[in-house]
């Protein structure tokens, strides 16, 4: 890598570790699309390199939510054994799945989240706790973990939305929850997609310098916020980062049909 290209991983890496702190997500979001449009990757290499680097990343936000008594260590417990097991099947399946569609799906699944978090931001029941049983837990951790294999993610955008809003978590004990499961379902996909050559190192290490300090940061901006004011702030800047990304994949299957 030249030296522009380390910073723009760099900076990569800080824009996301910002994401995974503020949103409870593992910033992969942020770090596929930078990936494959600033740095030019190929997309399964995009999708690939963010799950090492994901690791770091959201253990540091989350060991910054448990802090402050924002994380649930038992919902974690739950989440995450299915998780791993669906995390690896996710990755296997890049195997056979366009990887240009699987990108699309990735802004689509943003932008689901982004709208319903906007538009639940000012219910006055929103956070009320309901009981939570292992199963709901478990069948979370399952789909977090397909789709953070599948598509070189955290998870966080499965979990964030079903724990806070099917739930009823309260939005910042369910972003560090979050996190703290999303430490183990990226190692899965990562050994899948280094088994399979998909991980690019120099990439990943650029990465990292700047996501770990990132995700402190943002854990700790989301900490000082409050519950309306963020989930009207990760609703909306996930549903620009949605249309951005959606259009980037939009113009790739139009520009690769038949003239």
């Amino acid at each position: 890598m030249t030296t522009a290209e380390i910073a723009i991983g760099v900076a990569i890496g800080l824009a996301s570790g910002i994401l995974s702190g503020l949103f409870g997500v593992g910033g992969g979001i942020v770090m596929t699309p930078g990936i494959q449009v600033l740095l030019g990757a190929p997309a399964i290499v995009a999708l690939a390199t963010p799950l090492p680097a994901i690791l770091p990343t959201a253990l540091a936000g989350a060991l910054t939510y448990h802090r402050r008594g924002e994380v649930d260590l038992q919902a974690a417990a739950w989440l995450t054994p299915p998780g791993l097991v669906g995390a690896a099947v996710g990755a296997w399946a890049t195997e056979w799945i366009d990887t240009t569609w699987l990108l699309l799906v990735t802004a689509l699944l943003i932008g689901y989240q982004a709208i319903a978090l906007v538009t639940r931001a000012d219910r006055p029941g929103e956070g009320r706790e309901r009981s939570t049983s292992p199963a709901a837990l478990a069948s979370i951790g399952a789909v977090a973990g397909f789709v953070s294999g599948l598509l070189g993610i955290g998870g966080g955008i499965v979990i964030v939305p079903l724990l806070a809003g099917r739930l009823g978590m309260p939005l910042k004990r369910a972003l560090g929850t979050s996190l703290l499961a999303i430490v183990a379902l990226v190692i899965p996909g990562t050994i899948v997609h280094a088994v399979l050559g998909h991980i690019d190192v120099g990439i990943f290490l650029a990465i990292v310098v700047g996501a770990v300090p990132g995700a402190r940061i943002g854990a700790g901006i989301a900490l000082g916020t409050g519950e309306g004011t963020l989930r009207m702030l990760v609703g909306g800047f996930l549903l620009v980062v949605a249309i951005a990304y959606a259009a980037e994949q939009v113009s790739s299957l139009l520009g690769s049909g038949p003239s």
